[in-house]
């Protein structure tokens, strides 16, 4: 099993700080999101991960990178937890970049030399695993189990759904079959409240439902969308329902509360933030 990253946007939400930083780089605190889905990965087991980037992104590829001078300053100063913190993660991170802005199909189709006929999990940098079992496992888990692609789903109680692909489903011998993702319906024709989430388990069928959606799209971008619906027509995607939490960065209000949220969820930050968000609470009440 292999592991893919997407990350070649403009993260135009977040100007002017994406004029040089790369949205991916943002950090949760002390740690970049990115790295967050990489350690993700790594404890579904997946060893090498290939991350999409383009023109603007260096700085991905230096921060999974070496860093040997820091190294010797923190090995003479003899500071083993700074050299631990800066450590590249055990897996193998590879970069290619997307040279034409043709959308997530086009990132996809630069991933079929990489898989080398293998199932590959799909990340979108903006959603996080906050707890729970690692997201990446969870689907590698449903495709042991069913031989297909798989879609991360959670059901929304309540709020919009429509900035989500929305998926119509139905039970099929004991498993949960996609029949169709609507993207971004709009309000009041969504076919569920079962929202994609940001991670996909692709088999090696994608790519051709891939080049066959991208002749029909045309010379503009193309999402993944028509080709994960033209799988489901032939009945070759299923859901997981997954387990955890998930924080949504790909916003600035989703990254102010993710920011809370994993504040919250760091043992040494944890009673400090808590005071004084009630004093916040207290003064602007």
């Amino acid at each position: 099993m292999k592991g893919v990253i997407l990350a070649a946007g403009y993260g135009t939400r977040f100007l002017p700080a994406t004029k040089t930083v790369p949205k991916e780089m943002f950090p949760l605190i002390d740690t970049p999101a990115i790295d967050l889905i990489v350690g993700e990965m790594a404890a579904a087991g997946i060893g090498d991960i290939l991350i999409i980037t383009s023109r603007r992104k260096k700085a991905l590829e230096d921060y999974f990178d070496r860093e040997v001078e820091l190294e010797s300053v923190f090995r003479d100063e003899g500071a083993t937890e700074k050299l631990r913190a800066i450590e590249p993660p055990a897996v193998n991170v590879s970069f290619v970049r997307q040279q034409r802005m043709g959308g997530t199909g086009d990132a996809l189709l630069l991933v079929e030399t990489f898989s080398g006929g293998d199932p590959f999990v799909v990340a979108y940098p903006d959603d996080v695993m906050l707890d729970g079992p690692s997201l990446s496992g969870q689907l590698i888990e449903t495709h042991r189990k069913t031989g297909l692609t798989v879609l991360a789903g959670q059901e929304l109680t309540d709020g919009d759904v429509s900035r989500y692909g929305v998926m119509d489903t139905e039970m099929r011998q004991g498993v949960e079959m996609v029949r169709a993702m609507v993207e971004k319906p709009a309000p009041g024709t969504e076919p569920s409240r079962l929202v994609a989430y940001g991670r996909y388990l692709y088999t090696a069928e994608i790519f051709a439902a891939l080049k066959t959606s991208r002749e029909q799209a045309g010379p503009g971008e193309f999402t993944q969308t028509a080709a994960i619906n033209r799988l489901a027509g032939q009945g070759r995607v299923a859901v997981r329902r997954f387990e955890g939490k998930v924080l949504d960065v790909g916003t600035p209000l989703g990254y102010l509360e993710a920011m809370v949220s994993y504040g919250l969820h760091r043992p040494e930050f944890r009673e400090d933030l808590l005071a004084y968000l009630r004093q916040v609470v207290a003064r602007e009440g």
